[in-house]
């Protein structure tokens, strides 16, 4: 398996060396380059191949959560971690439904950075105890604040069993064999899962899972 190259933005210098140095110890990750906005890390991208950006919200040019929108709409297939000190629950799971595919505070150890990455490349997203503790409170109050995922989405029993499925980071070949489905079918059902309900990514579809109360982990 090839390294993992991943970009570091963040418009502090030395949080960005200092992350770049700790991360060096793992051989299979491989620093493809840096950026201190949003607008950087775009040209930067004309010319480097990333498999997982480390983004920062608060950045001056073009902030963490404008420039997610663009790289998602430009590169799909690039991986975003949010490395912020936000904890706020209300920014994690709106960052999540706008496309992150996980949410890291900087203070958070080596070791579950290189994991992040690692999960978010082979099962689309990464859910610490963070996310997983917003998303669980955020589930508690749905009555209480307005939902943002669509309204009126019926799933059909199979589509919701392959969700759970998902839910349960389970790859499309793993899902066709317990359900005696082809990889390409199952592959078809999460693109009609994303379309059905509006979800952007893997981590989108979790969190309408949880929200909807059909996977409570």
């Amino acid at each position: 398996m090839s390294p993992i190259q991943y970009i570091i933005t963040d418009d502090h210098k030395i949080f960005r060396q200092g992350l770049r140095l700790a991360l060096n110890n793992y051989p299979d990750l491989q620093f493809a380059g840096e950026a201190a906005n949003g607008l950087e890390l775009l040209s930067l991208l004309a010319t480097e191949k990333a498999d997982v950006i480390l983004l920062d919200l608060k950045m001056p040019e073009m902030d963490g959560r404008q420039v997610l929108k663009e790289i998602k709409s430009k590169y799909p297939e690039i991986k975003i971690l949010i490395l912020t000190m936000f904890e706020e629950e209300h920014f994690i799971l709106q960052l999540i439904e706008e496309g992150a595919n996980g949410y890291l505070l900087k203070n958070a150890e080596p070791d579950e950075i290189n994991l992040a990455m690692h999960t978010v490349t082979e099962s689309d997203y990464y859910f610490n105890d963070l996310v997983s503790s917003a998303m669980l409170r955020n589930m508690m109050q749905k009555t209480k604040i307005a939902s943002r995922v669509k309204v009126g989405v019926k799933l059909t029993d199979k589509e919701e069993e392959v969700l759970r499925m998902i839910c349960e980071e389970r790859t499309a070949a793993e899902i066709g064999k317990e359900i005696f489905l082809s990889q390409r079918t199952v592959e078809g059902v999460r693109s009609l899962l994303l379309e059905k309900t509006g979800a952007r990514n893997t981590a989108g579809l979790v969190l309408y899972a949880i929200k909807n109360g059909i996977y409570n982990g």
